[in-house]
Order: C-alpha cells, then sequence, then structure tokens
C-alpha cells in the first residue's frame, strides 16, 4: 500500500535529491510551496538563499533543524522559520521519512539560490557563503 504522505499530487512532478525528494505544489510571483521528503539518517545541503525566506511545518516523522547553527529538534506539527540570508539545514535522524511543507517567500525561487556552505554528498560548496 502506498503511503499518501510520500505520493506526488496529480500533475506535479517529483524531484529526486540523494537525500530524498520534493514536489512543487503550488507557486506564485512572490511564493513556492514544496513538500519535501527527507530519507531516515539523510539532511539536505546547509545553505543560504539570498532571495526567498522560508517557513517549515512537519507533517511527518521528527527532524533537527538547524538555524543560523543552532540546532533543534522538530516534529509533527512543530514549525521552523529561516529568514532570508541565514544558514540552514534539515537532518533526518529517525528510521521513518521526515515529511515537511515548505513556503518559500521572496522575489526569486531559482534552484540558483542555493549557495552549499556544507554538504554531504560531494556537490560544490562555497564555505565563505
Amino acid at each position: 500500500m502506498t503511503n499518501p504522505a510520500v505520493v506526488p499530487p496529480r500533475d506535479c512532478k517529483e524531484d529526486q535529491r540523494p537525500w530524498g525528494a520534493y514536489v512543487v505544489l503550488d507557486e506564485g510571483l512572490h511564493h513556492k510551496v514544496k513538500r519535501i521528503s527527507v530519507l531516515p539518517g539523510k539532511r539536505l545541503s546547509y545553505q543560504v538563499h539570498q532571495h526567498r525566506s522560508e517557513h517549515w511545518f512537519v507533517i511527518r516523522g521528527e527532524g533537527t533543524a538547524t538555524v543560523d547553527e543552532l540546532s533543534v529538534s522538530i516534529g509533527l506539527g512543530g514549525t521552523i522559520d529561516v529568514p532570508a540570508g541565514v544558514p540552514h539545514r534539515i537532518a533526518n535522524p529517525g528510521t521513518e521519512d521526515l515529511v515537511f511543507i515548505e513556503v518559500q517567500h521572496g522575489d526569486y525561487f531559482g534552484e540558483d539560490d542555493i549557495v552549499r556552505l556544507a554538504d554531504d554528498f560531494g556537490r560544490p560548496t562555497d564555505p565563505t557563503g
């Protein structure tokens, strides 16, 4: 049986990453909404964005969010706000997928607005930010 928490909505393409996957649920001139799934034992790169802030809302599992070098545990229903220009990442130390909704707000949402400061998967980083 397929878990509805990790199935892409109709007409939405799931984008695979080494840490899991994401689906864009909605986007407009000043926002983008993604459902992000992080595999057990994986984490996103420690990164920063100049053109957008993010709001995370956990809908399944538990994780560890790091914002500006401060790490906190986050579980079902928990939220995290990430201001533009602040380094951040989220990790899944658990045994089931971590799934959260990410609402981006700003003036540009391209993947090239990601400056990776550290990465577990050998992707290029810029430690100076």
